[in-house]
């Protein structure tokens, strides 16, 4: 109890409630907005390392969850009821299994209580492709995912939230496939709301999902919609962009003068009348300035929520200030919201059961995702040797996984016992396993790929199974970085000239994550296997055969020689 009471105290310190100010002066409004990105489905607390200016070092607390949402923003509603929640895509997506196991039906059920008005899409919003985004939006069964779509609530009845996507272009029609923009009015004052997500878009989704539509670029589309917003009256505009960047600054640094990456070219092109971005894609916190901009995120999960104040000049219908601080969001710190306690505890009912059933015994009580040095990760391993071997009837000699569809660690409970549940959180995507053959020259190529314009630094290398290994130089220009002679299957050099059968996920298989390579591969097998079951069946056969999968560190299957 005492350490749940320092937590608040702490909150408190970090993100001060509003106190009482002196009336505005005539002509000058104020709206609140409250923001949050890159949610992904996680509707319950997890953990966050705590970081603040405020000091006392880096803590690792529980964070977020509906609930604790919920309840906040019932308390800042109470000051301020024309407030607006807004967000900056990737809501869904890569989910813990209490969300993805149904469509992630619940998170969006989640948003529409919270009172979300309206946010950008992110990548994640395409990982089902366009007909699951519209069906998310509008709401109706006929999905993809059959087995998952209408089994939370019944018939699914949509987002009560506009998402928003200026530049998704529908290849025929030249329009964005859903709106760019949205006007909300708080406070007398009309407020633009432009949504894009991250040009690159297509590289992270399946391409048969978004086949048809074009990702142009984030600060073109969004300085079109200005002249059609001034003629509806608009003089304030907020854009929220799914792209983002780094800094070295806390996250509740007020106007870090540090932020880096793309999202700070996005901004800089923007039209100066939009003085207030708030951004996602890169999971961090931050309150940072680019020229006379506020650019800001919130972290992820939930776990932190940006409070951000407009001052207006209702005279001129334009932004005079702009401001805004960090909440992490403490359990317990607010009132409780009955609405969203409630819609928990339904969910957690609904899939505890399911989620709970034990799956297998594994080596350790956990097995992590993090990479190492040379970019191999245990976890890697683990999943590449679950596709493997669900890949043998389809004559398999070598699976790929993408880095980025690990999602979590792989644990544990009691006696190193892994349930559904924490299977699942590993692997959210429900992919499916393609099995392709691929000269033994194409292989090299596809894994000269990997270091493509840095991409390795932002997706990881490829995961690869047992018995495939090579070597790398990261000081050998791009293009030749893979080691002459030390591409081997099973302890033989690869023949450049003979096919090889290499079984990797649908994601992958349509070249996703830019390997373009993928494409290529002949005699293509669609197994209908999706990762999740390839995982668990693996799990299972290493318990039955007395050798629980899962080791502390990767396998070493291949290693960065550095210039020897």
């Amino acid at each position: 109890m005492k350490k749940n009471l320092s937590l608040i105290a702490l909150a408190m310190l970090s993100g001060c409630a509003a106190l009482s100010r002196p009336p505005l002066p005539p002509g000058v409004a104020e709206v609140q907005l409250v923001t949050l990105n890159d949610f992904h489905g996680n509707i319950e607390a997890s953990k966050y390392t705590w970081d603040s200016v405020n000091g006392g070092g880096e803590r690792v607390i529980q964070a977020g969850g509906i609930d604790t949402l919920g309840a906040a923003l019932q308390a800042w509603r109470k000051e301020d009821p024309q407030l607006l929640l807004v967000g900056a895509g990737d809501l869904i997506g890569a989910s813990p299994a209490i969300s993805s196991m149904w469509a992630d039906e619940p998170t969006i059920g989640a948003m529409n209580l919270l009172g979300l008005r309206a946010t950008s899409v992110g990548n994640h919003e395409f990982d089902q492709g366009r007909i699951e985004l519209l069906r998310q939006q509008k709401g109706g069964c006929v999905s993809p995912r059959p087995d998952k779509a209408c089994k939370f609530e019944g018939t699914y009845q949509g987002a009560q939230f506009q998402y928003l996507a200026a530049n998704v272009i529908d290849m025929s029609t030249r329009k964005p496939v859903l709106p760019a923009y949205k006007i909300e009015t708080a406070h007398g004052v009309k407020v633009g709301l432009i949504g894009t997500v991250l040009r690159e878009t297509a590289e992270s989704s399946l391409a048969s999902g978004i086949a048809g539509l074009d990702f142009v670029d984030e600060a073109d589309a969004i300085n079109r919609q200005l002249p059609e917003l001034r003629k509806q009256g608009v003089g304030v505009f907020v854009a929220l962009i799914h792209q983002g960047g780094k800094t070295t600054d806390k996250f509740d640094q007020q106007d870090c003068a540090n932020l880096t990456g793309p999202i700070v070219d996005v901004v800089k092109r923007l039209d100066p009348s939009i003085r207030l971005v708030i951004s996602g894609h890169s999971h961090q916190g931050y309150l940072c300035k680019v020229g006379d901009r506020l650019v800001t995120q919130s972290d992820m999960g939930g776990h932190v929520m940006s409070r951000i104040t407009l001052t207006v000049d209702t005279n001129s219908n334009s932004l005079r200030d702009v401001s805004a601080r960090q909440e992490v969001m403490v359990p317990g710190k607010w009132p409780a919201d009955p609405a969203l306690d409630a819609y928990l505890k339904k969910t957690r009912a609904s899939s505890t059961a399911a989620l709970a059933r034990p799956v297998a015994k594994i080596a350790l009580p956990s097995v992590k995702r993090g990479k190492k040095t040379e970019g191999e990760s245990a976890l890697g391993d683990l999943v590449a040797d679950s596709m493997l071997l669900a890949g043998r009837p389809f004559g398999a000699q070598i699976a790929l996984q993408n880095s980025g569809g690990i999602r979590q660690d792989l644990e544990s409970t009691a006696g190193n016992v892994v349930t559904l549940g924490q299977a699942m959180a590993v692997l959210p995507f429900g992919n499916t396993l393609v099995a392709m053959n691929l000269r033994g020259a194409q292989i090299v190529e596809l894994l000269e790929e990997q270091w493509v314009g840095g991409r390795d630094s932002v997706r990881g290398l490829l995961q690869v199974s047992d018995g495939f290994t090579y070597a790398w130089d990261e000081f050998k220009p791009e293009g030749q970085r893979v080691v002459p002679d030390s591409v081997k299957l099973n302890g033989e050099r690869l023949d450049m000239n003979t096919s090889y059968r290499v079984v990797t996920n649908n994601f992958l298989a349509e070249g996703g994550d830019g390997f373009p390579v993928f494409k290529k591969g002949s005699n293509r097998a669609p197994t209908n296997i999706r990762d999740i079951d390839a995982l668990t069946q693996y799990l299972v056969k290493r318990e039955r055969d007395n050798k629980p999968a899962g080791s502390a560190e990767p396998q070493a299957r291949y290693k960065n020689v550095q210039g020897e």
